[in-house]
């Protein structure tokens, strides 16, 4: 029992683990469902303790549940469960959620188990998405493969429709406000400004050291930014928190790799006495520290090459209460949808993400502060707590 919930574990023995999760989970679907930024591998021996896996869960959610229970399956580990749970417990009202980006069809076909994939999330009454064009992709991908027809609003499916939709979720708002200022905060911004030089700009990010969060491509942004001479280690430095995810899969590996060397070139090449142009973390933080980074940032980079949401440039924006500061956001992250007053860019274009990256350090402060407000307004009223009514509510109508 925690907070109220009671919580009931799962066993996997190593070989599911390895199979399961390792494997299918994130070796196939993650890569595919981001664009396939990394080619997906596709293996057969995954599938039977991927099926196996989600049969587990979906068990002991049926023994928990009473027949007119409510149950919200979550995300891309257990897309297979809402028909599993269905087969058992039919009154019940099943929600799916997808915290990760759906592809588009022409992606998705790639998979050798798509129809079983699609039939197991068709199992739920909601399907509900990150964004509109994810929700977009999974009615055109079902309609493509003939399992459902088009209904008003999502699809009919073996004499039932199945509502899509598109739920956008957040963050706990107030939380992360009451954070940014509470007094520890502030003397640990001042801190953080004072130990950096206060009068250099703070360009922070903030991320999983995954290869999808477009880490290597931000700084060589910022490097060719110091190379043009457009900013200097005097002027300016860049905190990367790099929160260490999956190391054991090669490519989180070789991305980890990658990531340091480049810190290691630009601060090699740009470093002056006494002036680093680059801090580098690979570690995580609490949520209290974290917030003191994000007062003290001039600029925050959110520039993953395909995201969901990303909630960090929620955090930051729910952090400054005092409005300044200035979010560089990519148009690949389900965020940009919500926060279009930030600063978008393409993490693919590296040129032009330098140049919105210098833009962004020369914005006046009556325009950052017109920006900040605006995405403030947003943050407020769509926090986690209203995501998660908004999805129940039409689960249950």
């Amino acid at each position: 029992m925690k907070d109220g919930i009671r919580i009931r574990p799962i066993g996997m023995s190593e070989s599911e683990v390895q199979g399961y999760y390792s494997g299918l989970c994130n070796r196939t679907i993650w890569p595919l469902f981001h664009d396939a930024i990394r080619s997906p591998q596709i293996e057969h021996r995954w599938w039977e303790p991927f099926v196996s896996v989600n049969a587990r869960f979906a068990e002991a959610t049926a023994k928990e549940a009473r027949k007119q229970d409510v149950v919200w399956v979550h995300d891309f580990h257990l897309p297979l469960a809402p028909a599993m749970v269905r087969s058992l417990r039919p009154g019940a009202r099943i929600g799916f959620f997808l915290h990760i980006p759906f592809p588009a069809p022409e992606l998705f076909r790639w998979l050798p188990w798509r129809e079983a994939l699609l039939r197991g999330m068709l199992g739920a009454d909601l399907v509900g998405m990150q964004t509109i064009d994810d929700a977009e992709n999974f009615v055109r991908v079902c309609l493509r493969l003939g399992l459902a027809e088009r209904s008003e609003e999502g699809l009919l499916f073996e004499g039932r429709e199945v509502l899509v939709g598109a739920y956008p979720i957040s963050i706990d708002t107030g939380a992360f406000e009451g954070h940014g200022q509470s007094e520890r905060t502030l003397k640990s911004a001042a801190r953080l400004r004072e130990r950096m030089s206060s009068r250099r700009t703070i360009l922070l990010g903030v991320d999983r050291l995954d290869y999808t969060k477009g880490i290597e491509a931000r700084l060589r942004a910022f490097e060719m930014l110091l190379r043009s001479r457009a900013m200097s280690a005097k002027e300016c430095v860049l905190v990367q928190i790099a929160v260490p995810s999956r190391e054991h899969l090669p490519d989180y590996a070789q991305t980890r790799t990658q990531v340091e060397q480049a810190v290691g070139r630009i601060n090699g090449e740009f470093a002056e006495p006494g002036l680093i142009p680059v801090h580098y973390f690979r570690r995580s933080f609490l949520p209290e520290a974290l917030a003191a980074y994000y007062r003290a940032a001039d600029v925050m980079l959110v520039t993953p090459l395909r995201d969901g949401m990303n909630l960090v440039a929620k955090e930051y924006v729910a952090v400054r209460t005092d409005e300044g500061g200035a979010l560089v956001l990519s148009e690949f992250a389900g965020a940009s949808r919500e926060l279009t007053q930030a600063h978008l860019i393409n993490p693919h274009d590296v040129e032009s993400m330098a140049g919105v990256m210098l833009a962004a350090t020369r914005e006046g402060a009556a325009e950052a502060r017109s920006r900040m407000s605006a995405m403030r307004d947003v943050v407020r009223r769509h926090d986690v707590y209203r995501w998660a009514d908004e999805f129940l509510r039409m689960l249950q109508s």
